[in-house]
């Protein structure tokens, strides 16, 4: 019985031996991928929640030196440029510039807060890019 050999000593792969690779590869794919999807919006939020904290140290800087919050109209705007009235108290800027929340829309800041009456609420809309939702479409607020 003669058996025929590939030039070089090399042993191809069988059909059979690629499908069961193509196979192992597609189970471990299915069960990682949703893992990693579900820590990309964790990873989200927790930079929006990072991203409010420091907004939140820089409109109580602005407070201290102006002894007063933005107004809702002056907004964030307030942090990088000298309010509309030209006040000599102001001595930002208070950040380096208005970054946009991890979903690409701009924080939202209302003085007074409804959820902090003698303060600010400054909230990003979330994933959904609107007003309220749950889940992943919630909002992440200072609240």
């Amino acid at each position: 019985m003669k058996t025929e050999s590939r030039t070089g000593g090399q042993r191809a792969f069988t059909l059979i031996e690629i499908m069961v690779v193509v196979v192992i590869l597609g189970i471990l794919a299915a069960t990682i991928i949703p893992q990693f999807v579900g820590t990309t919006h964790d990873a989200k939020v927790s930079a929006a929640k990072s991203h409010i904290a420091e907004l939140e140290s820089a409109l109580e800087r602005f407070n201290v030196h102006m002894d007063r919050y933005p107004t809702t109209d002056e907004g964030l705007k307030a942090l990088v440029e000298t309010p509309a009235n030209d006040d000599k108290r102001w001595r930002g800027p208070y950040v380096k510039q208005l970054r946009l929340d991890p979903w690409g829309s701009p924080y939202e800041y209302r003085a007074p807060g409804v959820h902090h009456r003698s303060s600010f609420d400054l909230w990003s809309r979330g994933a959904d890019k609107s007003d309220g939702g749950e889940g992943e479409g919630a909002d992440i607020g200072n609240w």
